[in-house]
Parts: structure tokens; sequence; C-alpha cells
């Protein structure tokens, strides 16, 4: 992508590319803001234009970016993908790691597979709230709950692949101590109708299996009590919704991978539109790390954009909107990251809202720009640049 452009084109309706995902997100912002840099004859108020790069690998340009320069303290941040949305607050984040040492030796007996498979999961951020289970925390109570009539020794244990997505999937083995499948069956049976009833998970499975295999390189019991100790203690899923927007998730975290290599490590992403409900649960984490002997680290952090109760760019534009369609857009704050948090630590008093044409299945080689929708949002951002 370096060196080869877009196979663009069009069917009348859309603008697409061939093979790859388009760039409306946000390529159209970029186009948007030249457009009005290159004609004179468009009334506005004065312009300061910011063009930030590495937006979707974790806000790298906004956080890097100088803006001492700017007088600015108003933001039409182009940066959503649904018409006649106006997105007033999102929530900052970070991805914290606890990891524990995990030294193995030999260990001899019977071994038993366990598997917690056909979860939903989804987005930690946009389907949090949705009452989905996680795999890996539904394997620390599987674990818990054979712990308690067997000693075990963990040999593997692996769940999820990305902090920021809920684990459909999770599976370890173990060498267990005076085996009986059929108790442990039994456990696994209780334990999947629970989860079945509690989420919204019609198709949950957690089984066992017997491994036809006499030991293995294992943690000790000991230290498999602390891992499972970890995983069942550690918070996960919403810790809070907004009272300022009804149905919003605040605060939040998602154990989005567990995995038993050197060390054992759990990470997690957080998440809250209160930064000091943020810090709070990252310390939490922290404390939890402590308590079971671990180690923390913490990395990606970015501040909230919170909502702002007193905005005149929001009532202007929404003024704007609903006298241009005959009706009122949705005002709406997103449990997910934008670059607003970020330039607003850097420009105090930063008034802001985000707006964009509507897309479809960005991020992905469908991705899709509305001709007409694009057009309407123009016009519209036009008609708002003249009310200010």
């Amino acid at each position: 992508m370096a060196v080869d452009g877009l196979d663009v084109t069009h069917d009348g309706i859309s603008v697409f590319a061939r093979g790859t995902t388009l760039g409306g997100d946000d390529g159209i912002a970029v186009a948007y803001a030249l457009a009005l840099l290159d004609d004179a004859s468009i009334p506005h108020p004065p312009l300061e234009v910011v063009i930030t790069v590495d937006e979707e690998i974790g806000l790298l340009g906004a956080a890097a970016i100088d803006l001492s320069q700017l007088k600015g303290r108003m933001l039409l941040n182009l940066d959503s993908e649904d018409e006649g949305i106006f997105t007033v607050s999102c929530a900052g984040g970070a991805t914290a790691t606890i990891s524990m040492e995990a030294p193995r030796r030999a260990v001899y007996g019977p071994c038993i597979r366990l598997v917690v498979d056909g979860l939903q999961g989804g987005h930690s951020g946009a389907e949090i709230h949705k009452n989905r289970a996680n795999a890996n925390k539904i394997m620390g109570e599987f674990l818990h709950r054979i712990q308690m009539i067997m000693p075990l020794c963990l040999t593997s244990f692996a769940g999820g692949s990305k902090d920021n997505a809920i684990p459909r999937s999770c599976q370890a083995n173990a060498v267990a101590m005076g085996i009986n499948l059929e108790r442990i069956n039994g456990i696994a049976d209780t334990l999947q109708a629970e989860v079945r009833a509690q989420y919204d998970e019609p198709e949950a499975t957690v089984q066992a299996f017997d491994l036809d295999a006499l030991g293995g390189n294992a943690l000790s019991t000991e230290l498999t009590a602390k891992v499972i100790a970890l995983l069942c203690s550690t918070p996960n899923g919403v810790q809070a919704m907004s009272e300022e927007m009804p149905g919003l998730v605040q605060t939040s975290l998602n154990m989005g991978i567990a995995k038993l290599g050197s060390p054992m490590s759990m990470t997690f992403s957080v998440r809250s539109s209160v930064n000091h409900e943020k810090q709070a649960l990252l310390d939490k984490l922290q404390e939890l790390a402590a308590f079971h002997d671990a180690s923390y680290s913490q990395m990606g952090e970015y501040p909230a954009w919170e909502y702002k109760a007193d905005s005149k760019l929001r009532d202007i534009m929404v003024e704007t909107y609903t006298r241009m369609y005959g009706k009122e857009p949705q005002v709406l704050a997103i449990h997910a990251g934008l670059e607003c948090g970020l330039l607003g630590e850097k420009l105090p008093g930063l008034d802001c809202v985000s707006i964009g044409p509507q897309m479809h299945d960005i991020h992905t080689s469908r991705e899709k720009l509305d001709i007409a929708s694009t057009e309407r949002t123009w016009n519209f951002l036009l008609e708002v640049l003249k009310a200010l």
C-alpha cells in the first residue's frame, strides 16, 4: 500500500475499492477539509485544519501531534460513519497485562482437556453490554469447581487472541490427580446450563475430555491454584453505566487474552468515558496483581472525551440539522475511542462534535461510502460553517 494506489470505482450509489479497504474512514474527512481550503467563496469562520496519521492503530498521530499553535477551541471532528448521528463523548482506554511466573516441572498422572466454546464473542467496546460471556472467565470458574474436588496441575491454557475482542473459546489441559471424568462432566453440564441461562449464549458448550497421556510439564498444584484464583477474582464486563446518557456503558473491561506461556499472562482492554473511573479500574488490576504475587504492565493509554453539558457547537449543529432535514439528529456517546479526548487534553476548553457521511462495512474489503450521503453531509457542513 506504500507503493500501489487503490483501485477505486463506484456503482452510482457507493464509492468502493476493489480488493481492499476503501479508506472512506477517514479519507472522506481529508477530502472535505481540502475542498474547504481550496474554495475561497465558501463562507466560514477562520479555519485550522488538523490531519493526523495512525488513528486506526492506537490514535498515535493525535498523541504525538503538537497543537500549541492552534487558536480555535471548536472542533468539527469528521470521524464518524453514520449520517445523522452526532457523537459527543467517547471512552478513554488502556491495555493492561498481569503476568505471573510459571515455572514447570514434570508431573505424572492422568490428564484432561477442558473446552469452553460456542460463545458469541464481539467487540469489547461496542458489544460489551450485550450480556455475552467471556470464555476465559468461564474457564476460570470451570477450573475452580474441578479444583474443589481434586488437585490440578495446569499444562496449558489459551483463550482469546485480541485484547479488544470478547473471547469466544478457551482450552486448558491439566494433570488431574484422582481423576473422575464422570464428576467433571457433571460439573461441565451444570456450568454449561448456567452460562446459557445467565448470558445470551444459546450455543455455549462446556466440555471435558480424557487425554491419552500420563503427565507432562505442568505448574505445581499451588501455582495452578494461584492462576485459577487470579482468573476468578479479576473483574470483567460492564462496571458502570452512564447516568447522563441512559443506555451508555460508562466503564468496562475485557480479559481478551489469557495464555499459559512463560509467564502466564492475562491482557485486559479497559475503557471508561470518565477518566478517574478508568484510572481506578487500572489501579484495581495492579493491586490484584500484587496480591497474587504477579507483575503488572500497561500500554496504549488514551484519555476519555467526557460529555460537555454546555456545548455551543452542538446546539448550532442540532438546530442546523433540524432546520435542513425536518428532524433532530441523534446525539450519542460511544464506548470506544476517538481522537477527541487526546485533542481535548492539548486544547483545554475544546468544544467538539464528531460527524460523518454514511459508510458501510468499514475496515473491511467491503467498505463503501454512500455518494448521496456524502453530498448531504457536505451541504450540512457548509451550513454549520456559515452559522458559525
